[in-house]
Parts: C-alpha cells; sequence; structure tokens
C-alpha cells in the first residue's frame, strides 16, 4: 500500500492553497489596519506638535508612527508572500491532477493486461 495517494495529495494541497489564501486575507486586513492607526497616529503627533505638547511626547509619537508603518510593510511582505504560496499550490495541484489524467490515459490506451504484471515491477519502474 502506497505511503500517500494521489487523492491524499491533490486533498492536501487543496487545504495549503486555501489555507495560504485565507491567512493571506487575514494578514492583509491587519496590515490595512496597522496603516491606519499609523496614519491616525501621525496625525495625533502633528497636532499635539501644534499645541505646544513636550518635544519628547511629539517625538514618541512619531516613532510609534514609523513602528507602525514598519510592521504594516512587513505584513504587506509577509501576506504577499502567503498569496505566492497559494498560488504555487493551485498549481502544484493542477500539475498532479494532469499528471494523473495522463497515467490515467496511458493505463486505458496500454495492451497489457495489469493483472499479469508484477506489483514488484511496476514499483520498480
Amino acid at each position: 500500500m502506497p505511503d500517500l495517494t494521489n487523492t491524499q495529495l491533490q486533498a492536501a494541497v487543496t487545504k495549503l492553497a486555501k489555507n495560504s489564501t485565507r491567512t493571506a486575507e487575514a494578514i492583509h486586513a491587519w496590515g490595512q489596519a496597522l496603516d491606519d492607526e499609523a496614519k491616525d497616529t501621525a496625525r495625533v503627533a502633528e497636532g499635539i506638535a501644534g499645541m505646544g505638547v513636550d518635544v519628547d511626547t511629539v517625538s514618541e509619537t512619531r516613532e510609534l508612527s514609523q513602528t507602525l508603518t514598519g510592521i504594516q510593510a512587513a505584513a504587506t511582505a509577509y501576506s504577499s508572500s502567503a498569496n505566492n504560496t497559494a498560488k504555487a499550490a493551485t498549481a502544484s495541484h493542477e500539475q498532479i491532477r494532469i499528471t494523473h489524467d495522463g497515467f490515467q490515459e496511458a493505463y486505458r490506451r496500454a495492451d497489457a493486461d495489469p493483472r499479469n504484471l508484477s506489483r514488484d515491477w511496476l514499483e520498480q519502474e
């Protein structure tokens, strides 16, 4: 009995593609929320600077905005990588399907009676 059947492989690859897509979408939404927070924080920094709040507080608020922007950029990059993983998994699934269909076609067109073939020979081939 094989360790991994074609059906199991297709199911695993499909699951990977769906999970990667779902994760990418969630991370993208999280990154958008961080971007909004960074912009709001930058506006607050400018607002409190105009009100004459001490320089250290304004500076820390600006630094927080820059940090949030950096985290958002990392989240966007991670989301992009997850999208690439999902695309690769989808392409792998398609390749598995094509290959399996090719095996099935070759089997249907074969002149040999598969009942008379040696399992050991097939595994070696």
